[in-house]
Protein backbone atom coordinates (compact mmCIF):
# COMPACT_ATOMS: atom_id res chain seq x y z
CA UNK A 1 0.00 0.00 0.00
CA UNK A 2 1.53 3.25 -1.07
CA UNK A 3 2.07 5.98 1.15
CA UNK A 4 -0.40 9.35 1.34
CA UNK A 5 -2.24 11.92 3.10
CA UNK A 6 -5.95 11.72 3.41
CA UNK A 7 -7.70 15.84 4.35
CA UNK A 8 -10.00 15.52 6.87
CA UNK A 9 -12.31 17.69 7.93
CA UNK A 10 -11.88 18.79 12.03
CA UNK A 11 -14.72 18.07 14.11
CA UNK A 12 -17.08 20.49 14.77
CA UNK A 13 -17.39 22.53 17.85
CA UNK A 14 -20.75 23.00 19.46
CA UNK A 15 -21.14 26.55 18.70
CA UNK A 16 -20.16 25.64 14.99
CA UNK A 17 -22.47 23.08 14.56
CA UNK A 18 -25.74 24.60 15.78
CA UNK A 19 -24.75 27.82 13.71
CA UNK A 20 -24.68 25.70 10.72
CA UNK A 21 -27.52 23.47 11.90
CA UNK A 22 -28.93 27.38 11.97
CA UNK A 23 -27.87 28.61 8.50
CA UNK A 24 -29.02 25.01 6.78
CA UNK A 25 -32.64 25.25 8.50
CA UNK A 26 -32.63 29.08 6.93
CA UNK A 27 -31.34 28.01 3.55
CA UNK A 28 -34.05 25.88 3.46
CA UNK A 29 -36.75 29.14 3.50
CA UNK A 30 -37.69 30.72 0.41
CA UNK A 31 -37.94 33.59 2.09
CA UNK A 32 -34.73 33.32 3.68
CA UNK A 33 -33.12 32.59 0.15
CA UNK A 34 -35.15 35.94 -1.22
CA UNK A 35 -33.59 37.98 1.35
CA UNK A 36 -30.36 37.04 0.35
CA UNK A 37 -31.00 37.64 -3.38
CA UNK A 38 -31.86 40.92 -2.25
CA UNK A 39 -29.28 41.84 0.00
CA UNK A 40 -26.59 40.72 -3.17
CA UNK A 41 -28.48 42.59 -5.51
CA UNK A 42 -28.37 45.58 -3.67
CA UNK A 43 -25.31 45.60 -0.96
CA UNK A 44 -24.13 49.32 -1.42
CA UNK A 45 -27.15 50.25 -0.26
CA UNK A 46 -28.09 48.22 2.90
CA UNK A 47 -24.96 48.70 4.96
CA UNK A 48 -26.84 52.47 5.81
CA UNK A 49 -30.41 51.27 5.86
CA UNK A 50 -29.07 48.51 8.85
CA UNK A 51 -27.31 51.55 10.51
CA UNK A 52 -30.09 53.42 10.39
CA UNK A 53 -32.57 50.74 11.97
CA UNK A 54 -30.20 50.48 14.98
CA UNK A 55 -30.37 53.99 15.50
CA UNK A 56 -34.53 53.58 15.44
CA UNK A 57 -34.26 51.12 17.57
CA UNK A 58 -32.42 52.53 20.08
CA UNK A 59 -34.52 55.72 19.80
CA UNK A 60 -37.78 53.14 20.52
CA UNK A 61 -36.34 51.13 23.26
CA UNK A 62 -33.35 52.82 24.95
CA UNK A 63 -34.41 53.65 28.53
CA UNK A 64 -32.25 55.63 30.97
CA UNK A 65 -28.31 55.82 31.84
CA UNK A 66 -27.88 52.73 34.47
CA UNK A 67 -30.55 50.77 33.41
CA UNK A 68 -30.04 46.91 33.95
CA UNK A 69 -31.62 46.06 30.68
CA UNK A 70 -29.58 48.61 28.62
CA UNK A 71 -26.23 47.85 29.88
CA UNK A 72 -26.86 44.08 29.13
CA UNK A 73 -28.17 44.82 25.50
CA UNK A 74 -25.69 47.21 24.31
CA UNK A 75 -23.04 44.57 26.32
CA UNK A 76 -24.68 41.85 23.84
CA UNK A 77 -24.46 44.19 21.00
CA UNK A 78 -20.38 44.74 21.81
CA UNK A 79 -19.93 40.76 21.84
CA UNK A 80 -21.98 40.45 18.43
CA UNK A 81 -20.20 43.53 17.38
CA UNK A 82 -16.62 41.88 17.84
CA UNK A 83 -17.92 38.26 16.69
CA UNK A 84 -18.61 39.77 13.38
CA UNK A 85 -15.75 41.82 13.22
CA UNK A 86 -13.71 38.65 13.25
CA UNK A 87 -15.59 36.75 10.67
CA UNK A 88 -15.18 40.32 8.40
CA UNK A 89 -11.69 40.05 8.56
CA UNK A 90 -10.73 36.58 8.39
CA UNK A 91 -12.89 36.35 5.36
CA UNK A 92 -11.36 39.20 3.63
CA UNK A 93 -7.93 38.07 4.26
CA UNK A 94 -8.50 34.58 3.03
CA UNK A 95 -8.66 32.67 6.28
CA UNK A 96 -10.06 29.63 6.68
CA UNK A 97 -13.78 29.39 7.59
CA UNK A 98 -15.95 26.75 8.54
CA UNK A 99 -18.67 26.70 5.52
CA UNK A 100 -21.21 27.47 8.61
CA UNK A 101 -19.44 30.28 9.24
CA UNK A 102 -18.40 31.40 5.94
CA UNK A 103 -22.83 31.21 5.64
CA UNK A 104 -23.19 33.21 8.34
CA UNK A 105 -20.38 36.24 6.74
CA UNK A 106 -22.74 37.01 4.52
CA UNK A 107 -24.75 38.97 6.39
CA UNK A 108 -21.03 40.14 8.23
CA UNK A 109 -21.18 43.86 7.30
CA UNK A 110 -25.06 44.35 7.74
CA UNK A 111 -24.94 43.13 11.24
CA UNK A 112 -21.80 45.24 11.60
CA UNK A 113 -23.85 48.17 10.38
CA UNK A 114 -26.74 47.73 13.06
CA UNK A 115 -24.95 46.57 15.68
CA UNK A 116 -22.55 50.04 15.13
CA UNK A 117 -25.67 52.47 14.85
CA UNK A 118 -27.35 50.91 17.80
CA UNK A 119 -23.84 50.99 19.93
CA UNK A 120 -23.43 54.44 18.90
CA UNK A 121 -27.01 55.97 18.60
CA UNK A 122 -27.16 54.68 22.36
CA UNK A 123 -23.77 56.88 23.51
CA UNK A 124 -24.97 59.57 21.60
CA UNK A 125 -28.38 59.58 23.24
CA UNK A 126 -25.99 59.28 26.89
CA UNK A 127 -23.68 62.13 26.38
CA UNK A 128 -26.32 64.44 25.33
CA UNK A 129 -28.56 63.79 27.83
CA UNK A 130 -25.76 64.16 30.60
CA UNK A 131 -24.71 67.22 29.31
CA UNK A 132 -25.81 69.93 27.12
CA UNK A 133 -25.27 69.81 23.09
CA UNK A 134 -22.58 72.58 22.98
CA UNK A 135 -20.84 71.47 25.10
CA UNK A 136 -20.56 68.03 23.79
CA UNK A 137 -20.64 68.46 20.66
CA UNK A 138 -16.91 67.74 19.47
CA UNK A 139 -17.01 64.56 21.13
CA UNK A 140 -21.02 63.92 19.66
CA UNK A 141 -18.62 64.44 16.76
CA UNK A 142 -16.67 61.55 17.15
CA UNK A 143 -19.48 59.04 18.05
CA UNK A 144 -21.25 60.24 14.92
CA UNK A 145 -18.33 59.51 12.96
CA UNK A 146 -18.66 55.35 11.90
CA UNK A 147 -21.81 56.64 9.69
CA UNK A 148 -18.89 58.33 7.89
CA UNK A 149 -16.75 55.53 7.63
CA UNK A 150 -19.40 53.44 6.22
CA UNK A 151 -17.70 53.30 2.99
CA UNK A 152 -14.18 52.52 4.34
CA UNK A 153 -15.61 49.47 6.05
CA UNK A 154 -16.00 48.31 2.30
CA UNK A 155 -12.52 48.91 1.76
CA UNK A 156 -9.79 45.68 2.16
CA UNK A 157 -7.16 47.55 1.88
CA UNK A 158 -8.33 49.93 5.02
CA UNK A 159 -10.95 48.09 6.23
CA UNK A 160 -9.20 46.24 9.18
CA UNK A 161 -7.97 49.89 10.59
CA UNK A 162 -11.50 51.12 10.92
CA UNK A 163 -12.92 48.15 12.10
CA UNK A 164 -10.84 47.72 15.06
CA UNK A 165 -11.04 51.32 15.72
CA UNK A 166 -14.74 51.19 15.55
CA UNK A 167 -15.03 47.98 17.65
CA UNK A 168 -12.19 49.98 20.33
CA UNK A 169 -14.31 53.48 20.27
CA UNK A 170 -17.56 51.50 21.24
CA UNK A 171 -15.80 49.21 23.67
CA UNK A 172 -14.44 52.42 25.46
CA UNK A 173 -17.41 54.70 25.67
CA UNK A 174 -19.48 51.45 26.71
CA UNK A 175 -16.94 51.59 30.25
CA UNK A 176 -17.04 54.86 30.19
CA UNK A 177 -20.65 54.72 31.67
CA UNK A 178 -20.54 51.58 33.22
CA UNK A 179 -17.41 51.67 35.47
CA UNK A 180 -18.60 54.75 37.16
CA UNK A 181 -22.47 52.99 37.04
CA UNK A 182 -21.04 49.78 38.75
CA UNK A 183 -18.44 51.32 41.68
CA UNK A 184 -20.83 54.11 42.14
CA UNK A 185 -18.40 57.05 41.59
CA UNK A 186 -17.12 58.69 38.86
CA UNK A 187 -13.43 60.82 38.45
CA UNK A 188 -10.31 60.61 36.01
CA UNK A 189 -9.31 57.35 37.50
CA UNK A 190 -12.35 55.58 36.69
CA UNK A 191 -11.89 56.86 32.64
CA UNK A 192 -8.22 55.36 32.82
CA UNK A 193 -9.65 52.71 34.21
CA UNK A 194 -12.21 52.12 30.61
CA UNK A 195 -9.11 53.00 28.81
CA UNK A 196 -7.35 50.18 30.11
CA UNK A 197 -9.72 47.46 30.36
CA UNK A 198 -10.83 48.51 26.58
CA UNK A 199 -7.12 48.42 25.42
CA UNK A 200 -6.80 44.85 27.00
CA UNK A 201 -10.11 43.48 25.82
CA UNK A 202 -8.79 44.70 22.00
CA UNK A 203 -5.26 43.43 22.28
CA UNK A 204 -6.89 40.46 23.01
CA UNK A 205 -9.06 40.06 20.15
CA UNK A 206 -5.75 41.39 17.85
CA UNK A 207 -3.70 38.53 19.25
CA UNK A 208 -6.25 36.02 17.82
CA UNK A 209 -6.52 37.61 14.34
CA UNK A 210 -2.53 37.42 14.25
CA UNK A 211 -2.71 34.08 14.99
CA UNK A 212 -5.61 33.07 12.12
CA UNK A 213 -3.25 35.03 10.05
CA UNK A 214 -4.84 38.42 9.45
CA UNK A 215 -1.37 40.46 9.76
CA UNK A 216 0.38 39.22 7.91
CA UNK A 217 3.32 41.14 8.51
CA UNK A 218 4.51 42.98 11.47
CA UNK A 219 3.92 46.45 10.08
CA UNK A 220 0.55 46.30 9.45
CA UNK A 221 0.30 44.81 13.33
CA UNK A 222 1.90 47.47 14.16
CA UNK A 223 0.03 49.86 12.51
CA UNK A 224 -3.21 48.92 14.22
CA UNK A 225 -2.05 49.03 17.80
CA UNK A 226 -0.67 52.83 17.15
CA UNK A 227 -3.81 53.16 15.73
CA UNK A 228 -5.40 52.22 19.52
CA UNK A 229 -3.01 54.54 21.13
CA UNK A 230 -4.26 57.64 18.95
CA UNK A 231 -7.51 56.67 20.14
CA UNK A 232 -6.58 56.16 23.70
CA UNK A 233 -4.61 59.33 23.35
CA UNK A 234 -7.46 61.39 22.03
CA UNK A 235 -10.08 60.00 24.28
CA UNK A 236 -7.85 60.71 27.63
CA UNK A 237 -7.16 64.61 26.06
CA UNK A 238 -10.71 64.94 25.37
CA UNK A 239 -11.59 64.25 29.13
CA UNK A 240 -9.19 66.36 30.47
CA UNK A 241 -10.21 69.09 28.45
CA UNK A 242 -13.77 68.39 29.32
CA UNK A 243 -15.69 67.59 26.22
CA UNK A 244 -16.53 64.39 27.20
CA UNK A 245 -19.66 64.92 29.42
CA UNK A 246 -19.42 63.93 32.93
CA UNK A 247 -21.82 60.26 32.53
CA UNK A 248 -23.56 58.98 34.02
CA UNK A 249 -24.89 62.32 35.49
CA UNK A 250 -27.83 63.67 33.37
CA UNK A 251 -29.42 67.08 33.93
CA UNK A 252 -33.21 66.80 34.24
CA UNK A 253 -34.36 69.99 34.77
CA UNK A 254 -32.47 73.41 35.89
CA UNK A 255 -34.21 77.01 36.40
CA UNK A 256 -34.39 80.08 38.20
CA UNK A 257 -37.34 81.01 40.14
CA UNK A 258 -38.25 84.09 42.67
CA UNK A 259 -38.77 80.66 46.24
CA UNK A 260 -38.29 77.41 45.95
CA UNK A 261 -39.59 75.61 48.96
CA UNK A 262 -39.30 71.69 49.55
CA UNK A 263 -42.80 70.00 50.84
CA UNK A 264 -43.28 66.19 51.42
CA UNK A 265 -41.42 65.34 48.45
CA UNK A 266 -41.84 67.86 46.14
CA UNK A 267 -40.18 70.90 45.58
CA UNK A 268 -42.77 73.83 45.00
CA UNK A 269 -41.27 76.42 42.64
CA UNK A 270 -42.48 80.10 42.31
CA UNK A 271 -42.11 82.34 39.23
CA UNK A 272 -43.89 85.09 38.19
CA UNK A 273 -46.70 84.62 35.63
CA UNK A 274 -45.77 85.51 32.11
CA UNK A 275 -46.30 84.23 28.32
CA UNK A 276 -47.66 80.81 27.92
CA UNK A 277 -44.04 79.98 26.03
CA UNK A 278 -41.95 81.27 28.81
CA UNK A 279 -43.96 79.37 31.21
CA UNK A 280 -43.99 75.99 28.68
CA UNK A 281 -39.88 76.79 28.34
CA UNK A 282 -39.69 75.67 32.33
CA UNK A 283 -36.54 77.76 32.64
CA UNK A 284 -38.30 79.79 35.41
CA UNK A 285 -38.23 83.56 35.57
CA UNK A 286 -36.10 85.01 32.34
CA UNK A 287 -36.16 88.02 32.72
CA UNK A 288 -35.96 87.92 37.02
CA UNK A 289 -37.82 91.35 37.88
CA UNK A 290 -35.66 92.22 41.15
CA UNK A 291 -36.38 94.14 44.18
CA UNK A 292 -34.21 94.72 47.08
CA UNK A 293 -36.17 91.97 49.03
CA UNK A 294 -35.83 89.18 46.59
CA UNK A 295 -33.65 86.25 46.38
CA UNK A 296 -32.57 84.64 43.42
CA UNK A 297 -32.97 80.51 43.57
CA UNK A 298 -31.08 78.33 40.69
CA UNK A 299 -33.18 74.85 40.73
CA UNK A 300 -31.56 71.80 39.55
CA UNK A 301 -32.88 68.10 39.27
CA UNK A 302 -29.64 65.65 38.23
CA UNK A 303 -30.10 62.19 37.71
CA UNK A 304 -27.70 59.54 39.01
CA UNK A 305 -28.11 55.98 38.58
CA UNK A 306 -28.85 54.08 42.30
CA UNK A 307 -26.14 53.87 45.07
CA UNK A 308 -24.31 56.59 42.76
CA UNK A 309 -22.93 59.81 45.06
CA UNK A 310 -21.00 62.16 43.96
CA UNK A 311 -20.81 66.27 44.57
CA UNK A 312 -21.83 69.16 42.04
CA UNK A 313 -21.23 72.93 42.33
CA UNK A 314 -23.41 75.79 40.92
CA UNK A 315 -21.16 78.32 39.52
CA UNK A 316 -22.95 81.42 39.14
CA UNK A 317 -21.25 83.97 37.02
CA UNK A 318 -21.72 87.74 35.95
CA UNK A 319 -21.25 89.10 32.83
CA UNK A 320 -19.07 92.33 33.35
CA UNK A 321 -19.48 94.33 29.81
CA UNK A 322 -16.52 96.43 30.88
CA UNK A 323 -14.34 93.27 30.84
CA UNK A 324 -15.90 91.74 28.23
CA UNK A 325 -15.82 88.69 30.25
CA UNK A 326 -17.71 86.30 32.90
CA UNK A 327 -17.31 86.72 36.31
CA UNK A 328 -17.48 84.41 38.45
CA UNK A 329 -19.17 85.52 41.94
CA UNK A 330 -19.86 82.24 43.67
CA UNK A 331 -19.15 78.33 43.06
CA UNK A 332 -21.84 76.38 45.36
CA UNK A 333 -21.39 72.37 46.00
CA UNK A 334 -23.82 69.76 47.41
CA UNK A 335 -23.85 66.37 47.62
CA UNK A 336 -26.03 64.26 45.15
CA UNK A 337 -27.26 60.48 45.80
CA UNK A 338 -28.63 58.68 42.98
CA UNK A 339 -31.51 56.42 42.46
CA UNK A 340 -34.38 58.54 41.71
CA UNK A 341 -35.80 59.11 37.81
CA UNK A 342 -36.44 62.89 37.79
CA UNK A 343 -32.94 63.13 39.74
CA UNK A 344 -31.60 64.24 43.02
CA UNK A 345 -32.91 67.67 43.40
CA UNK A 346 -31.09 70.85 44.69
CA UNK A 347 -30.77 74.64 45.14
CA UNK A 348 -28.89 77.34 45.62
CA UNK A 349 -29.57 80.62 46.16
CA UNK A 350 -28.26 84.42 45.78
CA UNK A 351 -29.39 87.99 47.82
CA UNK A 352 -27.98 90.88 46.76
CA UNK A 353 -27.88 90.47 43.01
CA UNK A 354 -26.71 93.46 40.66
CA UNK A 355 -29.03 93.85 37.34
CA UNK A 356 -27.59 92.52 34.08
CA UNK A 357 -26.91 89.25 32.47
CA UNK A 358 -26.13 86.34 34.71
CA UNK A 359 -25.54 82.64 34.18
CA UNK A 360 -25.45 79.24 36.46
CA UNK A 361 -23.43 76.55 35.29
CA UNK A 362 -24.56 73.19 36.78
CA UNK A 363 -20.81 71.20 37.12
CA UNK A 364 -18.98 68.34 38.59
CA UNK A 365 -16.49 69.04 41.68
CA UNK A 366 -13.94 68.78 39.25
CA UNK A 367 -15.54 71.30 36.68
CA UNK A 368 -16.81 69.07 33.95
CA UNK A 369 -20.07 71.04 32.75
CA UNK A 370 -23.21 69.40 33.30
CA UNK A 371 -25.89 72.15 32.21
CA UNK A 372 -26.35 75.50 32.01
CA UNK A 373 -28.97 78.30 32.03
CA UNK A 374 -28.67 81.91 31.48
CA UNK A 375 -30.73 84.65 32.51
CA UNK A 376 -31.18 88.57 32.75
CA UNK A 377 -31.94 90.38 35.82
CA UNK A 378 -34.29 93.44 35.74
CA UNK A 379 -34.22 96.17 38.42
CA UNK A 380 -38.15 95.93 39.38
CA UNK A 381 -39.60 99.43 39.24
CA UNK A 382 -41.53 99.62 42.81
CA UNK A 383 -44.97 100.73 41.11
CA UNK A 384 -44.74 97.24 39.11
CA UNK A 385 -47.15 94.51 40.46
CA UNK A 386 -46.14 90.94 39.74
CA UNK A 387 -48.46 88.26 39.93
CA UNK A 388 -46.77 84.74 40.62
CA UNK A 389 -47.51 80.96 39.92
CA UNK A 390 -46.47 78.03 41.22
CA UNK A 391 -45.20 74.87 39.76
CA UNK A 392 -44.69 71.11 41.59
CA UNK A 393 -41.34 69.17 41.45
CA UNK A 394 -41.92 65.81 42.30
Amino acid sequence: MSDGTVDTAPEDSSGTALIGQLMRGLGQSPRYRLARRLYHRHETFFPPIFFLGGVTWDALTLQRIGALIDNVTLGLYLVLLGSFIVLTLLDRNDCSLHPSLRALNTWSIGAIQFLAGGLFSAYVIYYTRSASLTTASLFLLVLVSPLVANELIWSRKRSSYVLIGLYFLAVFCYFTFLLPVLLGTMGFWVFLASGVLSIGIVFALLLFLCLQGVFRDLRSFVGVLCLIGILFGGLVTFYVQGWIPPIPLALRHVGVYHDVEKTDDAFLLRQEEGSKARFWAQKGDDPFYYSSADTVHCFAAIYAPTDFQTRVAHRWQRYAPGRDAWVETDRITYQVVGGRNNGYRGVTFKRRVEPGRWRVSVETAAGRPIGRISFEIIASDSSREASFTTRRYE
